[in-house]
């Protein structure tokens, strides 16, 4: 019976852990000139975390937050990203406009470093 609360506990602070990512990751884009389009935004196809936008640019970013750097090498895969793809395939319309480039972005955060922004991470 411990486990189960203890699980409970656990995925209650990851998803703590992973919302607190989230705003810090929308505040450094947001000092890097992007204006936040949306946050947490969900389809069918899966979940955006963030969608921001920065000149006739328009980023579906996925951010992924862990305890430590040497976690993140692992954070982040093919199948995740391809899940945000199709999301934002989906959510494009809404978004973009004639003219807008699009892209997947990942944002890697970790306590004690600044956010790694991988540009353009996912290419099918």
């Amino acid at each position: 019976m411990k486990l189960k609360a203890r699980s409970k506990e656990n995925r209650r602070a990851s998803e703590e852990s992973g919302r607190r990512g989230e705003r810090l990751a929308a505040w450094w884009l947001r000092l890097k000139g992007w204006r936040i389009l949306d946050r947490r935004v969900r389809t069918p196809a899966g979940e955006v975390d963030l969608v921001a936008r920065k000149g006739n640019l328009i980023a579906f970013v996925e951010v992924k937050t862990r305890g430590s750097a040497a976690e993140l090498d692992w954070a982040i895969d093919q199948r995740r990203l391809a899940r945000v793809a199709a999301a934002a395939e989906v959510l494009m319309p809404r978004y973009a406009g004639p003219g807008d480039d699009i892209r997947v972005d990942v944002l890697l955060m970790a306590p004690g470093m600044r956010p790694r922004h991988i540009e353009n991470a996912w290419m099918p």
